[in-house]
């Protein structure tokens, strides 16, 4: 009798489930049904887009947000043109998922503008020097390095080098083809050649001074006992004189016939003086190096007029200056 009675009980329970897995499956398709409808009424008026913000402001739609980075990246990240180093987005875009009226447009393009107006562009450009005064400058380093080394190979003793450049302000850059900052440097070096030379292996770097020659060495004249024993040139009163090569002040002071006088050591037993100055601005034991500023022309001591009387003395022997410079 039990048994029996269990065996009713199963199939009654077996016949309940059947029947409401039947009426559950019905329900979950009537709810797909309806689903599949309501989705298909919303894709009819509604189309998946994605809004892009930068900062907080929001400047439009895009239909494909990987597309869309890659146009980003193409078009400003890895933007390359002349002398462009690197392009950084002033605001990186935020992306968000967003279902909008069919009829609503999509303006990638002109999102791309609005991007393209907002960012940070390093430029890198190469300038060439000479005795660290820069000459030309040119876009490309290998180009710098051509020039430099081909110019070395021809002038051993060129101080020349390549400074590279980085700015964000584009009309600070002004450079040249490479074949005319070639040119236009090697014009520099073959005339400064012409007219700046050694002495004993010291470096003549630069002129002391622009200006006219009055007197030239070993000249007599009525305003002196002997020949004379410099090269004198004819400057504005105040007019900056230049250290002609490295080298360290020995004198610095009032020496009766010279006026104001300022005697710089170079080694090699090398020696320059520089007098006759309405100022010095140097002292004993200073170190100077070419091109520095050491006195101002005067018309101290002995002189018919403001002009600048340059010696060149080696081993205590004075030398004519125009063989060195000025020539």
């Amino acid at each position: 009798m039990e048994t029996n009675g269990k065996r009713r009980v199963n199939f009654i329970l077996k016949r309940k489930l059947k029947f409401y897995t039947k009426e559950g499956l019905k329900i979950l398709g009537m709810i797909g049904i309806a689903f599949g409808f309501v989705s298909g009424m919303l894709c009819a008026k509604y189309k998946p887009v994605y809004a892009v913000t930068l900062g907080n402001e929001n400047v439009g739609y895009i239909d494909n947000k990987e597309e869309f980075e890659q146009k980003v990246d193409d078009l400003i990240v890895n933007y390359s043109s002349k002398n462009v180093d690197s392009v950084e987005l002033n605001k990186t875009p935020s992306y968000e998922l967003k279902f909008v009226d069919r009829d609503e447009k999509t303006n990638e393009q002109e999102i791309i503008i609005a991007m393209q107006k907002d960012v940070t562009i390093t430029y890198k450009y190469y300038e060439i020097a000479l005795d660290d005064e820069i000459v030309d400058s040119v876009d490309k380093k290998e180009d710098a390095e051509n020039i430099v080394n081909e110019l070395k190979t021809a002038h051993e003793d060129l101080n020349i080098t390549v400074n590279e450049k980085v700015t964000q302000n584009a009309e600070e850059i002004k450079t040249s083809e490479m074949e005319v900052a070639k040119s236009n440097i090697t014009s520099i070096v073959e005339e400064n050649e012409n007219t700046i030379a050694n002495v004993e292996g010291i470096k003549i770097a630069c002129l002391p001074v622009t200006g006219t020659i009055t007197s030239r060495y070993a000249e007599s004249s009525s305003i002196r006992s002997s020949n004379h024993t410099g090269l004198d040139i004819a400057a504005p009163s105040g007019t900056d004189i230049q250290v002609v090569a490295d080298g360290k002040v020995t004198f610095a002071s009032y020496n009766g016939s010279y006026g104001n006088l300022v005697k710089v050591e170079h080694g090699n037993g090398v020696e320059t003086w520089y007098a006759h100055t309405s100022k010095m601005y140097v002292s004993v034991g200073q170190e100077v190096k070419a091109g520095d500023i050491i006195a101002a022309v005067g018309s101290t001591g002995n002189s018919t007029g403001p002009h600048l009387h340059l010696e060149i003395r080696i081993n205590g022997n004075h030398v004519n200056p125009q063989n060195y410079l000025y020539n």
